[in-house]
């Protein structure tokens, strides 16, 4: 039996409707992209979470860097322990020289100390038992002279016919500290400068670029300062220690140490996470021009 036409013709539109391999019409941009805030935030939550560790890296290689700074120039607590090396001038004289005792003790009678710690803006003084009893004002682009210490100290002013060779080995203490002082001086204002420019880059890979540079700049002059001061610590050390003649003993400031470190590799972190933005995560400009869209909240090429 036919069916009527009228009825076979409304069955027809009916399956034409919703049948699925009918061709739909294409989903333009504007269908597809999510304009509202929920939607961009769901597609920019990795960039902005690698923004914000970034930038709260920078606050904990500021903090460091501040401890770095500030480390030895008072007699406190915590900043009394914070310093590049120490050298311990107790018992100079080796007790097998005859009458060392007495020698080391007339030494502290007319100004020797029994140790001298120095930092990055000054140096401090004082004797065992007793602690610290003088710390030199703060200096900018300071560098520690130790026969300049000792003569002013202990000779009254007079003068030292210093060797060439120790006066060009001093001469290179004093740039090489110089560098040092002003690598992280800047490298601490640049931090936390950052602090507050790295979350623009969850606006723009534009923004990537700068950052990424100025990241770049901040972790190098942090390592070459960290590498400094490291190399003139282990060197003040071993040629303190290597006159044989001389009792005199020295330490590296391990507070220091792993302050101006762990600022550094805070500030690798965060190079890091500002060179792959440039490359990787969406940004809210994507969305917004069509370079992504919101699929399953996340942006994905167009």
């Amino acid at each position: 039996m036919g069916l009527p036409a009228v009825l076979r013709s409304r069955l027809n539109t009916s399956s034409e409707k919703t049948d699925p391999s009918t061709p739909s019409t294409p989903i333009s941009k504007e269908h597809v992209l999510e304009s509202n805030d929920a939607g961009f935030k769901r597609a920019t939550r990795m960039r902005r979470n690698f923004a914000l560790s970034a930038s709260f890296s920078y606050v904990l290689a500021w903090i460091f860097l501040v401890l770095v700074l500030v480390g030895n120039t008072y007699p406190r607590p915590v900043l009394s322990q914070t310093y590049f090396f120490k050298l311990d001038l107790t018992d100079i004289i080796p007790t097998s020289v005859p009458n060392a005792s007495l020698i080391n003790s007339i030494a502290q009678s007319i100004g020797l100390h029994d140790f001298y710690q120095v930092g990055l803006w000054n140096f401090c003084e004082g004797y065992v038992g007793v602690g610290i009893t003088y710390c030199s004002p703060p200096r900018t682009l300071y560098w520690f002279n130790p026969v300049e210490v000792l003569t002013n100290e202990l000779l009254s002013g007079a003068t030292i016919a210093l060797p060439t060779q120790v006066v060009t080995i001093l001469s290179v203490l004093r740039i090489t500290s110089q560098i040092m002082f002003g690598f992280f001086l800047t490298a601490a204002l640049l931090a936390f400068l950052m602090i507050f420019v790295s979350p623009l880059a969850v606006a723009s890979r534009w923004w990537s670029l700068p950052l990424a540079v100025a990241s770049f700049v901040e972790m190098l002059l942090l390592i070459a300062a960290s590498v400094v001061g490291t190399a003139i610590s282990v060197a003040f050390k071993y040629a303190a220690e290597a006159q044989s003649e001389l009792n005199i003993h020295a330490e590296v400031g391990p507070r220091m140490f792993i302050f101006m470190w762990l600022a550094t590799g805070f500030s690798i972190w965060a190079f890091a996470a500002h060179s792959g933005m440039g490359c990787c995560c969406t940004s809210r400009r994507d969305l917004r021009t069509g370079r992504r869209v919101i699929r399953n909240g996340r942006g994905v090429r167009f």
